[in-house]
């Protein structure tokens, strides 16, 4: 496995739900009316990491080395779909 899939709700501070395919989170997703953000993410990676090694970040700055960019950085890049009540928009 390469990656998986994580919802995030709107205004969540965790996800609410992890799959392994695509298919399983829109069902889930569209089932209970969801609003909020679906996210591929890799597996065994972090997302700093990956988004070097895929040449879709270069950090310019010294404070895009330090912990506090690592642990909330995100990347546009990333396979992603927003939902509305259980709609993908």
């Amino acid at each position: 496995m390469n990656e998986i899939w994580v919802f995030n709700g709107a205004g969540a501070s965790f996800p609410a739900g992890v799959f392994t395919s695509l298919t399983e989170a829109k069902t889930w997703i569209e089932k209970h009316q969801l609003t909020g953000v679906l996210t591929r993410y890799p597996v065994n990676t972090g997302v700093y990491d990956w988004a070097i090694a895929n040449d879709l970040f270069t950090a310019k700055q010294t404070w895009h080395t330090k912990p506090a960019f690592i642990e909330s950085f995100t990347c546009a890049s990333m396979e992603h779909y927003h939902f509305e009540a259980g709609q993908q928009q």
